[in-house]
């Protein structure tokens, strides 16, 4: 079974038990700690996929990591991850616990890349557009990317709009190449 079909199956099973106990907030802000402890620590990473180091090495260093940092149900969830020999799993199921709880919560996340930073004034004027298009709240992930030359590249989810420089002379070039 693929890693993204197990995480999604646990994932289920933890949101459905933050559920019962009221705390789905709570796991999902202890989920994006942990992401971002994982993304910050490859070494977190390898020592939880290492089927060579002890179960009981590994809980005891998610205990010495997150003891104090997340909510108990959440320890003891990766804990359980762990003894099964699902350690392996833990990031990919933290990351489709945020996925689910983003759709039950209607939080659709969109990227926009700019050629300059945009004022908050436009970054409020695009979340404010996007989410009366498609219902719901919108996460907006803003970069740069002086490469575009002017203009934007707006993705959400599998769509995407370019509206860039670059892309329209990237257009033209092929434009001119056809007819020549």
């Amino acid at each position: 079974m693929s890693e993204i079909t197990v995480a999604t199956r646990y994932a289920k099973s933890i949101i459905d038990l933050a559920q019962e106990q009221g705390i789905v907030p709570v796991i999902k802000a202890d989920m994006d700690l942990f992401l971002k402890t994982l993304k910050g620590s490859p070494e977190l990473v390898a020592v939880l996929a290492n089927p060579i180091i002890s179960h009981s090495k590994k809980v005891k260093i998610l205990d010495e990591i997150f003891l104090n940092k997340v909510n108990k149900t959440t320890l003891a969830f990766f804990k359980l991850m762990v003894n099964k020999g699902r350690g392996e799993v833990l990031y990919f199921t933290a990351g489709e616990y945020i996925n689910q709880y983003n759709v039950k919560n209607h939080i659709t996340k969109a990227n926009v890349t700019s050629a300059t930073e945009l004022s908050a004034a436009n970054k409020a004027i695009l979340i404010a557009e996007l989410q009366q298009s498609i219902g719901g709240t919108v996460v907006l992930d803003a970069k740069v990317d002086p490469a575009l030359i002017g203009g934007f590249v707006l993705t959400v989810g599998d769509r995407q709009v370019d509206t860039s420089i670059a892309a329209s002379l990237k257009k033209l070039k092929k434009e001119f190449a056809v007819q020549a």
